[in-house]
């Protein structure tokens, strides 16, 4: 019988939290979930203004950090579209953004997820939330010309802070 691999979380958000890992990396995705990008990617193109995963870096493979961008304090000019992007956890919190495990939300979700955890519940209800946001796109291929990426650069942050693909 091959042993599971089991993730030790000890960060600023978390304690004493552990998963088993039953996927391999970037692997078994539900059927209806097919994200843009990995978030090694997405940290790369900078999301969220570089203030995400600063003290959580020991829960995930050292190369999504390579070319990430991660700053201290959070950083409009990291952001691939330059624009605010984030608002404070605790609006996440009283929009009930914040589901089980996932103190950070969504992206954290989805690293877990793609690194090989999976909660079927959770899983279930946060692939239904990335599914809905693709009417952000719809609404940027509604209002803008193709091509032009400068066109409503709100809603493109937030469909690679989604992995969905910004640039179309």
């Amino acid at each position: 019988m091959k042993s599971q691999i089991i993730i030790e979380v000890n960060d600023k958000m978390q304690k004493g939290y552990s998963y088993a890992l039953s996927a391999k990396t970037g692997e078994a995705f539900a059927n209806d979930f097919k994200p843009f990008y990995t978030p090694a990617k997405m940290l790369e193109m900078g999301v969220f203004e570089g203030k995400y995963c600063n003290d959580c870096q020991n829960e995930f493979p050292p190369s999504w950090f390579e070319n990430a961008k991660i700053s201290d304090t959070p950083q409009i000019n990291i952001n691939y579209f330059n624009i605010k992007s984030r608002q404070p956890l605790s609006v996440w919190k009283e929009k009930d953004w914040i589901y089980g495990p996932d103190p950070r939300g969504w992206f954290q979700w989805y690293c877990r997820y793609y690194l090989g955890r999976r909660m079927q519940e959770i899983d279930a209800k946060q692939i239904k939330r990335w599914r809905a946001f693709t009417r952000h796109a719809g609404q940027i291929k509604a209002n803008c010309e193709p091509g032009d990426i400068f066109c409503r650069p709100r809603q493109r942050q937030a469909l690679l802070q989604w992995s969905h693909d910004p640039l179309i």
